[in-house]
């Protein structure tokens, strides 16, 4: 099985409708963590103190086969169409250990995927 990681900074308030459309694209779980961002779109100040927007970085385990649907699901819950909502991308991932509780399900969804 190959695998890929799956990288997205949303807005804090997205994170829990971008795991959940991610889940239902082929996803099997998440791990988030709070994070601090900036980008082209800079935070507003207050007194010349810059307010950083919060975001989440959400990652997601995934096999090949179905890192295209969970992006185009992460693109579309995380509203990433506006300006400053966030980004995703995807890492190749070399060697894996710790999963094997999940992969009945990544078997099976292989199957059903190459059928």
């Amino acid at each position: 099985m190959r695998f890929k990681l799956v990288l997205a900074s949303v807005k804090t308030h997205l994170s829990d409708d971008v795991v959940d459309a991610a889940k239902e694209a082929g996803a099997t779980g998440a791990t988030i963590v709070p994070a601090r961002g900036t980008g082209l779109h800079e935070a507003k100040t207050f007194f010349g103190l810059s307010l950083e927007s919060q975001t989440d970085i959400i990652m997601f385990l995934v096999e090949e086969h179905v890192v295209m649907d969970i992006l185009e699901s992460i693109e579309t819950a995380g509203h990433f169409d506006e300006p400053g909502t966030g980004i995703a991308f995807v890492l190749g991932v070399e060697h894996v250990c710790g999963l094997k509780s999940q992969m009945k399900i990544f078997t099976e969804q292989a199957r059903d995927h190459y059928l």
